[in-house]
C-alpha cells in the first residue's frame, strides 16, 4: 500500500534538513530485497520521517523516466505520479491554451499548471482541495500562483477553467463522465457559463457525454495518453474529433518538442468498404497497417486511410491495406493468406523456419498467448527468424495473414 504523506512530511522534505535526509537516502539501493534494511538505515538519519523519505526517493526514481532530471528535485504521491501527464503531452496541450488566462482547477502536484505557465498563458492560477498535493506543487514549482479550493466551488473570475479529474475506477473498462472525481457533468454544471477544458482518461466514453466542442485523443510513442475535451470556444471550426500523434525525439522531460501530426473528422475519408471474402489472396504482396491507437480511438481510421491511399480489410475493423506503408509506420508485408485455421498457421511456421512469432488480432476470439502456446511445437526454427500472424474478421469469416513486420 502506498505511503500517505502528511503536511508535516511535506514541510520536512522541503526543508534543508529534509534535503540532507533525501540525499542520504538516495544512496541506498531501495530494492524489494533491501527495503527493510534500508528503512532501518533511514531511521537512523530521519527518525519518524524515514518512511516519507524512502517513499520520496523511490517515487523520484520512478518519475525519472517520465520527467527526466527535474524529478530528482520534486515531491510526489504515488497516485499523483501515476496520473501526471508526460511533459511532451502537457506542453502540446498547453500550446492550445497559450492565449488564454487559465485556472487549473485540479492542479495536484503542479505539472500541468507549470506547463501552462511555460507556454505563455497571460495568467495561470492553480488550485486543489488536497492540501498535501498543493504543498507539493508549491515545492515543485515555487513560481506558481496557488490557492486551496474545491474545483466545484468557483474561486476565480474571468479565467478559463482546466481540470484533470481523477479516475474513480481502476478496472480498465470504458468509463463514463460520472466515473471521475469530480464528475464531468458536475464540472460542466458549475461552469455552465464557460465550460472548462477537461483532460479525461483515454478510455472515456466521450460519445456518451454529448459535450459540445471537440474531443482530442493524444498518443505519445504509440500509447494513448489522454482524451482532451475542448469546449466550443477552443474547438476548431467543423471539427468534433481529433487525433494527435506525438513521437519522442529525446529523453523524458527534454526541452525539445516531439514530432507531431494530427487528423480530424473534417479531413477527407474513404467510403466504408471491406475486402470481398473470396479475395483474401489478393493481399499477398500488399502491406497491412494498423493506425496509431489515437486514430482508432478517435474513430478516424477512414480519414487515415484516405490520407495514405489505403483501404479497409473489413469496414468494421481498424486494419488497413495497400501497396505501400506510410513512412515511419510499422507495417506487415503479406506473404500468405487463407481462412484462419491452426493447421494452416503451423504449416506456414514450419515452411519458413520461424522461431519467434508475433500474433495480432482484431474482431476474433483468438487469444494470442493461448494460440502461441498451441503452436509451440511448430516454432522449432531459429529465434532470430520472426514471423507475424494477423488474424481478423472479414464479414462473418475469420481470416489469417502471414506477414513479415517492418518498421
Amino acid at each position: 500500500m502506498a505511503y500517505r504523506f502528511s503536511l508535516d512530511d511535506v514541510r520536512y522534505l522541503s526543508s534543508a534538513a529534509g534535503a540532507d535526509t533525501l540525499a542520504a537516502v538516495a544512496d541506498l539501493p531501495l530494492t524489494d530485497a533491501s527495503l527493510l534494511a534500508d528503512l532501518t538505515t533511514a531511521r537512523r538519519v530521519a527518525g519518524e520521517r524515514a518512511a516519507a523519505a524512502v517513499e520520496t526517493v523511490r517515487l523520484r526514481r520512478a518519475a525519472a523516466t517520465k520527467f527526466g532530471p527535474a524529478a530528482a528535485r520534486w515531491l510526489f504521491t504515488a497516485e499523483a505520479l501515476q496520473q501526471s501527464t508526460p511533459p511532451q503531452v502537457a506542453r502540446h496541450r498547453a500550446t492550445r491554451l497559450a492565449g488564454s488566462a487559465v485556472h487549473d482547477l485540479t492542479c495536484s502536484i503542479g505539472t500541468d499548471t507549470a506547463a501552462l505557465a511555460a507556454a505563455g498563458s497571460p495568467l495561470v492560477l492553480g488550485s486543489d482541495l488536497d492540501p498535501v498535493r498543493l504543498a507539493m506543487a508549491a515545492h515543485n514549482h515555487p513560481e506558481l500562483l496557488l490557492v486551496r479550493a474545491d474545483a466545484l466551488r468557483p474561486a476565480s473570475r474571468g479565467l478559463l477553467g482546466y481540470a484533470d479529474p481523477a479516475r474513480r475506477d481502476g478496472t480498465g473498462r470504458r468509463i463514463t463522465g460520472t466515473d471521475t472525481i469530480p464528475a464531468i457533468p458536475a464540472l460542466d454544471e458549475v461552469y455552465a457559463a464557460r465550460p472548462p477544458v477537461l483532460r479525461a482518461p483515454p478510455g472515456i466514453d466521450y460519445q456518451a457525454l454529448a459535450r459540445p466542442g471537440e474531443v482530442e485523443l493524444v498518443s505519445l510513442d504509440g500509447t494513448v495518453r489522454e482524451a482532451v475535451l475542448w469546449p466550443a470556444e477552443l474547438a476548431a471550426s467543423g471539427v468534433r474529433r481529433r487525433a494527435t500523434v506525438l513521437r519522442s525525439r529525446g529523453p523524458a522531460g527534454a526541452a525539445s518538442e516531439p514530432t507531431a501530426w494530427e487528423l480530424t473528422d473534417a479531413d477527407p475519408q474513404i467510403e466504408p468498404a471491406g475486402l470481398p471474402a473470396d479475395r483474401v489472396g489478393s493481399l499477398i504482396g500488399q502491406w497491412i497497417v494498423e493506425p496509431d491507437p489515437a486514430v482508432i480511438r478517435a474513430q478516424l481510421v477512414r480519414q487515415y486511410a484516405a490520407g495514405h491511399r489505403l483501404n479497409q480489410v473489413d469496414e468494421h475493423i481498424a486494419y488497413l491495406y495497400g501497396p505501400a506503408k506510410p513512412q515511419g509506420t510499422r507495417g506487415f508485408r503479406v506473404l500468405d493468406a487463407a481462412p484462419y485455421a491452426e493447421r494452416t498457421v503451423s504449416d506456414w511456421i514450419r515452411r519458413d523456419g520461424v522461431g519467434t512469432l508475433e500474433i495480432l488480432q482484431r474482431g476474433t476470439p483468438v487469444v494470442p498467448d493461448v494460440l502461441r502456446r498451441k503452436l509451440r511445437g511448430a516454432l522449432s526454427g531459429n529465434t532470430t527468424v520472426a514471423g507475424t500472424l494477423v488474424v481478423t474478421r472479414l464479414g462473418k469469416r475469420q481470416v489469417a495473414f502471414w506477414c513479415r513486420a517492418e518498421a
